[in-house]
């Protein structure tokens, strides 16, 4: 009897399922991938929360001074099946630049380093990336700082792509970097006692528009 009663419910349960205006089953979110060649194919825009430029530089010889611009903005179209046809452009708010010091942030926003008033945002624009290994790529642009445009490439690795958990949408997030000489830009304050390389490592996660 308990038999026939379980096969019973079991029959009902499928009805109800496949009953008209029953509601359908929820899909699953789409796995996060770290294969370059299946992320969704788009216009991204990157995350301002998770955008960031790391620099650092040698402070008189005697150590790495580390600081940041927080302030980053950009879009990137992105091609999987060709991804030498992806795009990218970047601005960057150069009172966002934080060593986490008073007294230097203010000094940093002087015309001798970034003339923040005269030249309150500097650009990066892809004219070509060049895949390296399926999950690196060259990204060769022009970078305008200080009214200054001078070529400059930097190395990206793909990490990876999905939903993201915390807000659901589709994102992908690389990292990247490259290093650049002040002076050719017209940062000379305190050369050669500063270092005239500036490391810079990016982090960027984009949103799929």
């Amino acid at each position: 009897m308990k038999r026939t009663l379980a096969l019973a419910a079991l029959l009902l349960a499928g009805f109800a399922l496949a009953a008209p205006g029953a509601a359908p089953a929820q899909e699953a979110a789409p796995a996060l991938t770290k294969d370059p060649k299946q992320v969704k194919a788009g216009r991204y825009r990157l995350d301002p929360a998770h955008g960031k430029i790391t620099w650092s530089i040698s402070h008189l010889g005697f150590s790495t001074y580390y600081g940041q611009f927080t302030d980053v903005s950009g879009d990137l179209t992105l091609d999987s099946a060709a991804p030498d046809k992806s795009t990218l452009s970047i601005k960057i708010g150069t009172g966002s630049a934080n060593g986490l010091n008073d007294k230097l942030n203010a000094h940093l926003k002087q015309p001798d380093f970034l003339d923040v008033e005269k030249f309150p945002e500097a650009t990066f624009v892809s004219q070509s990336v060049e895949p390296t290994s399926p999950t690196t790529a060259r990204v060769n642009g022009t970078l305008t700082l200080r009214g200054v445009s001078k070529p400059v490439s930097f190395d990206a690795t793909f990490n990876q792509a999905g939903v993201n958990p915390v807000d659901k949408i589709y994102s992908v997030g690389f990292d990247g970097r490259t290093e650049i000489k002040r002076s050719d830009f017209g940062v000379n304050a305190f050369l050669p006692l500063l270092g005239d390389e500036v490391t810079l490592r990016l982090e960027g996660e984009f949103k799929l528009q």
